[in-house]
């Protein structure tokens, strides 16, 4: 607390000095104070300390002008990302007051022109004074006192949440969740509320259903993009999946040999895509705008653009696009990207489940010269005689020139064109890319980014961008012992593209050209990142497993190129997220159950055998890890790295020297990590050490606690060591050493777990960290009757549900009673 006085005379004890014949101090005093009808109303208790109490006494009421006084207090010490609150106190009424500041790093004071302000802490490295001015007017006159703030480091600033299988969203104390966007919410005027019972139809003009990977773009008032926009924002999220049984009155019809009906097939390809939703904050509580000319669904039939080396390959052409450079629809989009020009990439992953494979078609396509394609199927796991996810193409569509239900059956045609122009055998090509989408502009096509490869994309996210510098973007292979991948532009980053109003064809300019990398991590500690160029080793026309043709055939078929290159195949590669201060990569391994002993290596370390007290055992590396890496110089365009493994999930009573590695404890062990985001570097959780955000989508833990999300602060590659592990299952065992992260501690804590049954992912906040958007997906997906659902979220998070209520996945967002940055 920091108090400044003004002094009106000066006395030096009962001599007087002055000659001058000018007023003495008591005249003065008197002909002041003889202009106001009252004194004990304005004169602060300082003044009484320096003029003393028998000054008061004798001054008369009709004294209009005191002596002003201010005062100025603050909240005290604190650490970054949490609100501080100045307050400044003046001893008469005043004309204005003010407040500046005088030292430290720079911050946004709030209500600066008030008596009470508030600023949040800045990220420092270590603690950091900060100073604060009050200035008090009054008739042209200034008068001030400072007052100063000691910020220390960035920090988790909230206890624990504790393991949890109740039917509800926990957070820690201080924090509240609001539900904002659920499946079925209406997207239009002219969309009928949700009425949850089946009855529901039009979901081109609903929310989807499993909602997933999420960015939240910021809005100014002309419907630009604005990157401090903290409460109007446009909200992109994933549908990845449907929990079908609650779709439909009583379940779906046919569902294990067709024919399905058409309006049950509709509905559930509508609930897949994308969501493009305009959000709000009003009087600090958020909302959906029902009637946004923002808001748009993207589906499976939605128009596509290929861009980039396969556009018009032959391998694209359809019955719908003849010329394969057009295609209908995305779908089962899991994680996503956020590009520096403001646009959403949205991932394929599962995509090759839903497509039909008749028995025969293999002799088909060899017979019409295509006898590649069943290899190139086979390594995508479109074998012969797959029905489809939900048998779509059984529906005998109203209207015969539909295709909307036959596009979904890749059985070639012996008696139509062999180029696939009559039929849909090559659609399966047409997915396993990466989409991006200009959320700004409605009327705007997505396009197909074919140069970042086709798999099971479980996300893209960009590395840092660095002016004259090719930006990369990594991406994870979601299936059991497939790759990570990078893809380096072609293209140095140059700044002003970040606010060009074309921003898909700044997209074209990054997206279009460059480099695929897929990496081969060393039992050292190093890595390489192996170039998947057509004509350079073994990507040629000589190669026996699979004779590559061209650079297009390389990206259609990146999982056949990355093995030939020896890539190391991982536990399941799902999200990648990049340190914005350091530039690492982090990359969740969410489980594997196919890994064996025998197959352990240094970077995929640990086969057990993982109890449950609710069902049986489960084999593999079955609670995950996640590994992270650092390019050699600290550049994008690297073609090595060095790594380690930050954290290895595991439950806090399992064995700590062949599966518990990483030290958890009951705060924050966990099992599958999955979703993966730092914080933003607009706001302090995404700057020194920035807040890295850690989703689960567990099956091995479940009987012990629901899915969660926890926030931790994750050091650096390197600052652990070795570790020797030794695995045994089925009889095998093998020893390897593995490079782990230093022990998490307190720097990793349990900050959020969901409610029945459901997976927490997708993850975003606006630009100052104090709203947090999460994803609650499919809770109850377990019930066998949708009458009798395993979970009613999210009616039960504002308290007792009523009974029968089917549960939909939904958007949360997480806010801070006090408005400081969430997990600071």
């Amino acid at each position: 607390m920091s108090i400044n006085d003004v002094t009106v005379g000066y006395d030096d004890g009962d001599i007087d000095t002055n000659r001058s014949g000018a007023p003495s101090l008591n005249t003065l005093i008197a002909e002041r104070y003889s202009r106001r009808q009252t004194l004990m109303g304005g004169i602060s208790a300082m003044t009484t300390a320096v003029f003393g109490s028998a000054l008061l006494a004798g001054c008369g009421s009709d004294d209009p002008d005191p002596v002003m006084t201010v005062t100025a207090t603050s909240t005290g010490a604190t650490t970054a990302g949490r609100p501080v609150t100045l307050t400044g106190n003046t001893s008469t009424n005043v004309d204005s007051v003010a407040w500046t500041q005088v030292s430290g790093p720079s911050v946004t004071i709030s209500n600066a022109t008030s008596a009470t302000a508030s600023f949040v802490a800045p990220a420092v490295a270590t603690g950091t004074e900060m100073s604060f001015r009050f200035d008090a007017i009054k008739g042209g006159t200034t008068t001030s006192t400072t007052v100063a703030v000691t910020v220390g480091a960035p920090a988790l600033g909230f206890t624990a949440v504790a393991k949890s299988l109740a039917d509800t969203v926990a957070v820690p104390s201080g924090y509240a969740v609001t539900v904002l966007y659920r499946l079925g919410d209406p997207l239009a005027a002219s969309v009928p509320a949700f009425a949850n019972d089946g009855t529901d139809t039009n979901f081109a003009q609903r929310a989807g259903d499993h909602h997933d990977g999420m960015t939240y773009f910021g809005l100014s008032a002309t419907g630009t993009p604005d990157a401090s926009a903290n409460g109007r924002g446009l909200l992109v999220l994933n549908h990845e999946n449907i929990s079908i049984r609650y779709l439909h009155p009583n379940g779906p019809t046919n569902l294990s040999s067709g024919p399905r009906p058409e309006a049950e097939a509709l509905k559930e390809i509508e609930c897949h895509g994308v969501s493009v939703v305009e959000v709000t904050q009003t009087n600090g509580s958020w909302s959906y705008v029902v009637q946004s000319s923002f808001n748009r669904r993207i589906t499976p039939n939605t128009p596509m653009s290929f861009s980039g080396p396969v556009r018009g390959n032959a391998v694209l052409r359809t019955r719908y696009s003849t010329d394969g450079t057009t295609g209908r629809g995305t779908i089962n989009n899991c994680a996503n990207g956020t590009m520096p020009w403001h646009t959403y990439l949205t991932c394929e992953e599962n995509w090759a489940g839903y497509f039909r494979r008749l028995a025969g078609d293999a002799t088909v396509r060899t017979n019409a010269g295509n006898s590649k394609q069943n290899e190139s199927m086979r390594r995508y796991g479109i074998t012969e005689g797959r029905t489809g996810n939900y048998l779509w193409a059984t529906v005998s569509p109203s209207d015969a020139s539909n295709i909307t239900y036959a596009r979904w059956n890749a059985t070639a045609s012996a008696s139509l064109a062999a180029d696939g122009t009559a039929d849909f055998r090559n659609e399966p090509f047409q997915y396993g890319w990466v989409v991006e989408i200009d959320p700004y502009n409605p009327n705007s096509v997505p396009r197909k980014r074919t140069a970042l490869g086709r798999m099971n994309h479980e996300g893209c996210q960009v590395g840092r961008t660095v002016a004259g510098v090719r930006p990369a973007f990594y991406m994870g292979d979601d299936a059991q012992n497939e790759y990570i991948y990078k893809f380096v532009s072609a293209t140095p980053w140059a700044a002003a593209d970040a606010s060009a109003t074309d921003r898909l064809a700044v997209g074209d300019k990054y997206l279009d050209s460059g480099t695929l990398y897929v990496a081969r991590f060393n039992a050292d500690g190093t890595g390489q990142w192996l170039p998947l160029v057509y004509g350079q080793g073994p990507l040629t026309g000589a190669n026996a497993a699979y004779p590559f043709d061209s650079q297009a055939d390389v990206l259609v078929n990146t999982r056949l190129a990355a093995d030939a290159l020896g890539a190391t195949p991982m536990d399941r590669p799902e999200w990648t997220a990049v340190n914005p201060v350091t530039g690492e990569m982090y990359c969740t391994l969410t489980n594997n159950s196919s890994r064996t002993a025998a197959r352990v290596d240094a970077a995929n370390p640990r086969a057990y055998t993982d109890p449950k007290t609710t069902s049986g055992a489960t084999t593999g590396n079955a609670n995950g890890h996640i590994i992270r890496l650092r390019e050699t110089g600290d550049t994008s365009e690297a073609t090595s790295f060095a790594w380690d493994i930050y954290a290895f999930g595991a439950g806090s009573d399992l064995d700590p020297a062949t599966i518990n590695l990483s030290g958890l404890d009951a705060s924050n062990d966990f099992s599958s990590p999955d979703g993966l985001w730092f914080g933003l570097p607009s706001n302090p959780s995404g700057q020194v050490t920035p807040v890295m955000w850690i989703e689960t989508d567990d099956g091995a833990y479940t009987d012990v606690t629901n899915c969660m999300l926890l926030a931790a602060i994750p050091g650096s590659v390197g600052d652990g060591g070795t570790r020797t592990v030794t695995s045994t299952l089925s009889g095998t065992t093998k020893t390897v050493t593995t490079r782990i992260g230093k022990t998490p501690g307190a720097t990793l804590r349990r900050f959020l777990v969901g409610p029945k049954e459901c997976e927490i992912t997708g993850i975003h906040s606006t630009p100052d960290g104090r709203s947090l958007f999460v994803n609650i997906q499919h809770p109850g997906e377990d019930a066998a009757n949708p009458n009798q659902p395993t979970s009613n979220w999210p009616y039960s998070q504002g308290g007792a549900a009523t009974s029968g209520q089917r549960p939909r996945s939904a958007t949360i967002v997480i806010t801070r009673n006090d408005g400081g940055v969430i997990g600071l």
